[in-house]
């Protein structure tokens, strides 16, 4: 008798686990969302982070909360990221650094970030924004080149960190125009756009939600965007192209990832949370202020076009000889 209660209560167990997952599926999320950022506080890429999170909180009833982490260039976020389990409740925000950049930069890397994760969506693009201390002499892109080119090794700048988007568009300036500039990397745009306010740096390619104020205040004076054409949110404001390098194009990109394995219809309802907030009446207007477009393409696009910039940057790095530890 009591073999058969036993074994009645292992029949039982495995009834009750075949109908476990759709059901788990079904009431996703019950919990907190965790959406690792790998920058620090204060910077484009938190900015928009924190304006998705809110709009993906909104659609899911379920709090989206950031934690920053922009040591060793993001990657230390990245690693933590792709080791979490794969059900729906840790999120990446994957961009050109973490993603498409540090593999080919840093020799210590150890994912790769184009399989270590499931594409969620493309959130946005925005163009990045030269500026200069409100007490520089520099009033051009053009200028900055110039003095840059006459005194080899001297001009300073900035970026949220390496191989992040700022770094990124300011090495393909310097490869484009020939220069030779010396780079100061920071965990951040924030504690870097604290050092150029302060003059001890002499420029910076950075997003604009990171500077906007700064600018509307006159603290710093923008130069030139990155894209190929003028944004609304500056609209006055050249783009580095129309200065005088007409091949020159870059952008800041923001993306949703998940680690590899999660389930598709969880990707599903992130993917769709994530559009619907980026469409939102909430959030359109407030990514217009930070100066981003709306995407939302499908988890396929979004694989394709990481793919795509892995290999445009990836040359841009072995033209410029560099590598990090």
């Amino acid at each position: 008798m009591l073999r058969k209660k036993s074994t009645f209560i292992a029949a039982a167990a495995v009834v009750a686990s075949v109908f476990a997952s759709p059901v788990l599926a079904q009431t996703y999320p019950n919990k907190t969302i965790r959406l690792l950022v790998p920058y620090a506080a204060g910077g484009g890429t938190d900015a928009i982070a924190r304006v998705v999170a809110q709009g993906i909180t909104a659609q899911l009833g379920q709090q989206v909360v950031v934690e920053n982490n922009g040591s060793a260039g993001g990657n230390l976020a990245t690693q933590q990221a792709a080791k979490s389990d794969p059900d729906g409740y840790t999120m990446l925000m994957a961009n050109q650094g973490p993603m498409v950049v540090n593999p080919h930069l840093f020799k210590n890397v150890k994912i790769d970030p184009l399989t270590a994760f499931d594409p969620v969506t493309l959130i946005a693009e925005a163009p990045l924004v030269v500026v200069v201390p409100e007490n520089s002499h520099i009033t051009s892109v053009k200028q900055l080149v110039e003095e840059a080119a006459k005194a080899p090794g001297k001009m300073t700048y900035g970026s949220a960190g390496n191989g992040s988007a700022s770094h990124l568009a300011t090495l393909l300036l310097a490869e484009t125009a020939n220069l030779d500039m010396v780079h100061a990397p920071y965990k951040g745009a924030g504690p870097a756009i604290t050092d150029l306010l302060g003059g001890r740096l002499d420029f910076m390619v950075t997003t604009i939600p990171s500077v906007f104020g700064f600018i509307d205040s006159g603290k710093l004076k923008p130069l030139a965007v990155t894209t190929s054409h003028r944004t609304k949110r500056l609209p006055d404001l050249p783009t580095i192209a129309e200065s005088g390098w007409p091949n020159y194009q870059a952008a800041a990109w923001y993306g949703f990832a998940v680690p590899k394995g999660t389930p598709p219809e969880i990707i599903k309802t992130l993917r769709d949370a994530t559009v619907a907030a980026i469409n939102s009446p909430e959030v359109v207007p407030r990514l217009a202020i930070e100066g981003a477009e709306p995407v939302g393409n499908t988890p396929e696009e979004f694989a394709a076009f990481m793919k795509q910039e892995s290999a445009r940057w990836a040359e841009v790095i072995k033209k410029a000889g560099i590598g990090l530890d």
